[in-house]
């Protein structure tokens, strides 16, 4: 399979620089068609419009911006699948490139870095303002660093936000760099000097520039109220009583009064702005805490914050207290909505008059807000005003006319159940007792009065607390008089369930419906059918005569609204037809579908007046279907093959003089659900779609109540996968078997699968079909009648599956064949052929070997490179599109076959073996050469005989287990990737019989002179010889053969190898090698020296000792370490210090003068004895130390310090060393020491140590050599660099 990482683009846009105006056309190719392409811009997808046109043709989709301006510029995107590609769109303005070449150029070296400095600027509040700077980038290497400050200290890069922006770019034309500083939304804190730093690696320059910041003139200057103020007649003053600080004026009554004046807007206005007042920064810093220091010196442009604070703390803060208040109110009051609340201040004069005001409008008092007490403190009391109450009466009393003995009830509901009211008769408060009951259930208030009499005939009334409503009716008492009548029952019909709401009666369409309904009275009443309709009139049937045959009519009604209607129009009422009930459904559920439907239905009741019902219309029974049958005690409605249109509400009216009754039946007709289809049948249709694109299988379906729809799909292998189970399908066995997709179980959250279902169809969807989504869906539609089920049979088919990776075999020169495999799935549609592409293996470009596709399974690939490595990979093809690349190919390169090897020669033979050796072929091959093959056969015989199994890559060769006499013929072949090539045979016979040669010792240059090694060093002697058959080698040391098993010797056919591998001194002599050949011999002598370290020199002593000298003599070390001494190192050491310091290097004598001492110190000497290996490991030391003495005589000298300390300099090549921190120089006791660490090369040279005091200045130097190793020897210590003594 393809990598994870494939572009989905073939061809990917790129970015573009187009002139203002023009259009700007960017391509993208995908690598199929049918690929769902988004265009981007800022993260936000771009969809067609006047400005973006966006264009798809196969795998090419295009976006073209038209009309380019500067707003069009910046990063856009396009994404196919999970492959995004971003470009860039630059919009330039037109003739800008020539005007960019011949403008004004960068000056070469100008003042500074600044090539246009920021200038001062001048903005409103709220308006916006940049400063720029260009500074020249022509001789930079880096972008050079900017930083824009204001004042002197505050860093403008860390105030960034809505309101400041820094902006940078670069101009690759004039090779200028422009910094922008962007303040929009300016306010007066923005005023004020700012600055500009640019630096680089070696350069600084910086400017200065002020932001002058002016108030905006607006609409809030002007006010329009007091321009337009009323004078108000006669005198404006305050009333007040005396001593009383009242003010008793409303708001309502003066708020219309007095004259307007408009002389304010007549008054000439300023255009320019007036200066605001200086304000004093001190004053304001002297008030402010701490915590505002910054922010206030921010916006004064105060830039010394510590000379600030010391001036601020120098400063007295004088706290400023009122003369008029000695109790202020405080800064925040809180209370209760509804509540009072109280403000109170004390005054220092009792007799000062005091205002209140309320956001600085004075307060009138009035019954809102008042001063109870004009003495000392003066408050101010003021409440809320009570909340806005509001009741909602849903149901008011009625008028009551109530006979004697009977019980009257008042019942009122109102919206608030917390509500409690009074009961009022004729106006005074009714008081309950064992005959009037007053009860508050929820919003209903009811008072019942029982036993009525004629005192109770009066006016009742509800009164709400709280509330400003009064409920009122009237009770009317009446007496009845009783009169003789003749017999009659009113009539009745006889229900099991005569409620007054509408029972529900379910038939199945196509059957029989028939309502029977018994019915009584006398005299026998006449019976009315109604129906309620959707559309159309009631018609109410003319009045029968009062027997019980004559009223066999019925009479449809239609529905002009679901409320009903509650009143009669005049055409009834002439007609004398029955008012019909409302027409609200109730019914008792037959399923839990069919209650939901009705309940649905019943929810449409509206509330309030219903509008008039329309006229009648009149049915007869002659219509066939429909027909009414009505004996004395019972009327029975009759329906053939009941119908859609015959369900409704039923109104059965009987009446008679006498009275009447009246039933609501409610007929609902429910159909068996249907799937409707173009090709229903049972046997699965075939339904095919392209993987990538979206199924919708949409069903039409029907029935009443409305079906519950379930999508399975059948699995393809092991048990069906259950998915859930709709609300009312059966739980048989088979459901188990299956996996359901369901409205309810699948959500559009759950990804690309979703199931829609409305009342007339059922849509099934799945956004990008998949292999795995083909099947046979099945649709099953149930409802309480029944069920219908179709089977759609879906195929998916797609791209065939990438082929394995190809093979490869036939490598030859410029050549191979490549064979694959077919894809293991094909995609639903036959391969028709394959595309062959090849590439180099350190390539990312693909090419195609084949235009057309290939029919084959192999392909003889050619025009390859020798020397390369490649790599094939192959797509198949179907119908639909090419699937996707296989893997690739294992890497191989075309080579051909190598040249014969070159100068084959025998170069030894001996009775059973021949050794040849050759060289390798001129022409190896591009992938090199794998070996060599040796053949040899008989002299006159074809037959060749393989000398070794295999290869071997050496250009030499022994044959052996050859028959003694013989001649052979031998011949090389050298092998590549490719093959073996041409052999390179032996010119002449070889006969295989062995050569006598005489022994000789080959000995070289370096062991014909003495052999030195250390003790501890491994010693490997190798000396080369020649001589056939194989001479005899001996070893001997002094005459005698070597012992041991610290001497061992290794002997080969052509050397010899005397190897010890760790010398110590006695392995030193002189050693012979003999190489014999029966009666012929050869030797060879050679002389070894194994050298040691010394041993320290033998009896050290002072000889003499004078003045600032001492002499010293020694004998030669008892052990030279078997080599010559090299010659001695002498030190010297203070006995104070006890610091050792190297006096003479190198020294051959035995015998040295150290000189330069200092008068009165003692000192210790000792000598390192030195040879070829290395100093002694131990030194010889004087055992006394040797004491200075002070001369006797001659003239007198200063002591020491008392022409001062004398000033100490160290110089090398005549430049002081004081101010150098890689030299350090220190003295103790009188030795002067300069110590180089880390020394270099260039520290070589030659160094002077100068003292200088009043009497004058002496000096010594020495010179320095730096060397590439670090000596090992006295004077040197670890980890530190050499130093000088002085």
């Amino acid at each position: 399979m393809a990598g994870v990482g494939v572009s989905a683009f073939s061809k990917k846009p790129r970015s573009l620089e187009v002139a203002a105006g023009a259009p700007a056309v960017f391509e993208a190719e995908t690598e199929r068609a049918g690929v769902k392409v988004r265009w981007q811009r800022g993260g936000s997808d771009i969809s067609a419009s006047d400005k973006f046109g966006l264009a798809a043709e196969g795998t090419r989709h295009t976006l073209t911006v038209r009309d380019v301006g500067p707003a069009d510029q910046g990063s856009y995107a396009v994404i196919a699948g999970s492959s995004k590609v971003k470009f860039d769109l630059k919009v330039v303005e037109a003739g800008s490139s020539s005007a960019a070449t011949n403008g004004p150029a960068a000056p070469d070296d100008p003042i500074g870095l600044f090539v246009m400095r920021p200038q001062d600027g001048e903005v409103t509040v709220g308006g916006s303002i940049t400063f720029s700077a260009r500074v020249a980038g022509a001789s930079l290497l880096k972008p050079p660093v900017v930083k824009w400050f204001k004042g002197k200290w505050v860093d403008l890069s860390s105030k960034v936000g809505q309101h400041l922006q820094l902006h940078d770019s670069y101009d690759r034309a004039s090779k200028v760099y422009l910094f922008e500083l962007h303040i929009t939304d300016a306010q007066a804190t923005s005023a004020g000097g700012y600055r500009c730093e640019v630096s680089t690696k070696d350069k600084f320059d910086s400017c200065n520039f002020n932001l002058t910041v002016h108030e905006a003139i607006g609409p809030g200057d002007l006010d329009l109220r007091s321009a337009f103020r009323r004078t108000l007649p006669g005198s404006q003053a305050p009333l007040a009583a005396p001593g009383l600080h009242r003010v008793l004026l409303h708001s309502d009554s003066s708020e219309d009064a007095g004259v307007l004046d408009f002389s304010s807007l007549l008054k000439k206005r300023d255009s320019k702005l007036e200066a605001p007042a200086e304000e004093d920064v001190w004053e304001i810093l002297r008030q402010a805490p701490p915590s505002e220091y910054e922010r206030i010196a921010f916006q004064h442009g105060v830039t010394d914050l510590r000379g600030m604070l010391k001036r601020l703390k120098g400063m007295k803060h004088d706290e400023k207290k009122s003369t008029a208040f000695q109790k202020k109110l405080q800064p925040a009051y809180q209370v209760n909505k509804g509540h009072k609340i109280r403000l109170t201040v004390e005054l220092a004069d009792p007799d000062a008059e005091v205002k209140w005001l309320k956001n600085g409008q004075e307060i009138q008092m009035s019954g809102r807000f008042s001063r109870p007490h004009p003495h000392t403190p003066s408050p101010l009391t003021g409440s809320a005003p009570p909340p806005e109450k509001k009741l909602e009466v849903y149901q008011s009393i009625a008028d009551l006319t109530v006979g004697a003995k009977d019980q009257a009830v008042f019942k009122c509901e109102v919206s608030d159940e917390n509500v409690r009211g009074v009961w009022l008769k004729n106006g005074k408060e009714l008081v309950p007792d064992s005959r009037i009951k007053v009860s508050h259930i929820g919003r209903v208030h009811k008072l019942t009065i029982d036993d009525v009499t004629p005192a109770d005939e009066a006016d009742y009334s509800f009164v709400p607390e709280g509330f400003a409503c009064n409920l009122s009716a009237k009770l009317h008492f009446m007496e009845v008089k009783i009169d003789f009548v003749p017999r009659q029952e009113p009539p009745k019909i006889h229900l099991d369930c005569p409620g007054r709401q509408p029972d529900t009666i379910v038939v199945v369409a196509g059957n029989k419906l028939r309502l029977d309904v018994p019915i009584s009275g006398d005299p026998a009443p006449t019976v009315i059918w109604q129906k309620t309709m959707t559309q159309g009139k009631k018609v109410p049937a003319p009045d029968a005569p009062g027997d019980a045959g004559a009223s066999d009519e019925w009479v449809f009604e239609k529905k002009v609204s679901e409320a009903g209607a509650d009143k009669e129009t005049e055409a009834q009422r002439g007609h004398g037809a029955v008012p019909s009930p409302d027409p609200v459904l109730s019914s008792f559920p037959i399923s839990g579908l069919l209650a939901i439907a009705e309940a649905a239905e019943a929810s449409g009741v509206q509330r309030g007046p219903p509008p008039p019902r329309p006229s009648p219309q009149l049915l007869c029974e002659t219509e066939g279907r429909v027909r009414v049958e009505t004996t004395k005690d019972r009327s029975i409605f009759t329906v053939e093959g009941a119908e859609k249109e015959d369900e409704g509400v039923y109104t059965v009216t009987v009446k008679n003089p006498v009275g009447e009754d009246q039933v609501n039946l409610t007929v609902k007709v429910i159909e068996p659900p249907k799937i409707h289809l173009d090709c229903p049948g049972r046997q699965p249709d075939t339904i095919v779609v392209v993987a990538g694109n979206k199924l919708r299988l949409d069903v039409p379906i029907s029935g009443d109540p409305a079906p519950t729809v379930i999508w399975q799909k059948t699995m393809t292998q092991g048990k069906k996968v259950p998915a859930g189970s709709a609300p009312d399908a059966p739980g048989d066995a088979g459901a188990s078997d299956e996996w359901v997709f369901e409205k309810k179980l699948l959500c559009e959250t759950e990804g690309r699968v979703r199931v829609e279902t409305t009342k007339d169809r059922s849509i099934f969807t799945v956004e990008g079909a998949e292999k795995e989504d083909e099947g046979v869906y099945t649709v099953t539609v149930k409802n309480p009648v029944g069920e219908d089920q179709v089977n759609l049979t879906v195929k998916v088919i797609d791209v065939p599956d990438p082929p394995a990776a190809p093979k490869i075999s036939n490598v030859g020169e410029d050549s191979c064949t490549v064979q694959w495999e077919p894809p293991a799935y094909d995609g639903g549609q036959p391969i028709l052929g394959y595309i062959l592409e090849r590439k180099k293996k350190k390539s990312y470009r693909w090419m195609r070997l084949n235009f057309d596709l290939l029919r084959d399974l192999q392909h003889e690939a050619r025009r390859m490179i020798e020397g390369v490595v490649y790599e094939m990979r192959v797509y198949a093809v179907n119908a639909i599109g090419m699937s996707r690349p296989s893997p690739a190919s294992q890497p191989f390169m075309p080579v051909g076959p190598p040249s014969e090897p070159t100068h084959l020669a025998v170069e030894d033979i001996s009775d059973t073996t021949v050794s040849l050796k050759w060289r390798p072929p001129e022409r190896e091959g591009a992938g090199g050469l794998d070996g060599y093959s040796v053949e040899y056969c008989q002299e006159g015989g074809s037959e060749w005989v393989a000398a070794l199994q295999g290869l071997t890559e050496r250009t030499s060769m022994l044959v052996k287990d050859l028959p003694t006499g013989a001649r052979l013929l031998f011949r090389v072949r050298a092998h590549n990737v490719a093959g073996p090539g041409a052999p390179a045979t032996t010119k002449e016979p070889v006969t295989v019989q062995e050569i006598l040669q005489r022994p000789r010792l080959q000995l070289p240059r370096h062991l014909r002179q003495t052999i030195q090694r250390r003790v501890g060093e491994p010693v490997n002697l190798l000396i080369p010889f020649q001589g056939k058959p194989r001479p005899q080698v001996t070893w001997t040391k002094e005459g005698q053969p070597l012992a041991g098993e610290e001497v061992s010797i290794r002997n080969s056919p052509t050397d010899t190898i005397l190897f010890i591998r760790s010398a110590r001194r006695t392995h030193s002599g002189t050693y012979q090698v003999t190489l014999r050949i029966e009666n012929m011999e050869d030797k060879a002598t050679l002389v070894l020296q194994i050298v040691d370290k010394p041993s320290p020199p033998q009896d050290i002593r002072v000889t003499e000792a004078w003045g600032f000298n001492v002499a010293l003599e020694w004998k030669p070390p008892q052990d030279d370490g078997n080599t010559e001494i090299s010659g001695y190192t002498v030190q010297k050491a203070d006995k104070k210090t006890m610091e050792w310091f190297t006096v003479l290097e190198h020294y051959r004598r035995t015998h040295c003068v150290v000189s330069e001492l200092i008068i009165g110190n003692g000192y210790y000497f000792r000598v390192f004895s030195h040879n070829m290996v290395g100093p002694s490991d131990k030194a010889a030391t004087t055992k006394e130390p040797v004491f200075i003495p002070r001369p006797g005589a001659g003239p007198s000298r200063p002591p020491p310090g008392a022409l001062g300390q004398p000033k100490i300099s160290w110089l090398k090549n005549g430049l002081d060393l004081g101010g150098d921190a890689r030299f350090r120089m220190f003295s103790k006791q009188g030795v002067l020491t300069l110590e180089i660490r880390k020394p270099c090369p260039y520290d070589g040279g030659v160094y002077v140590c100068r003292a200088t005091n009043l009497q004058g200045e002496a000096q010594c130097e020495c010179r320095l050599e730096v060397r590439g190793e670090e000596p090992a020897g006295p004077g040197w210590q670890s980890g530190r660099g050499p130093s000088c003594s002085a």
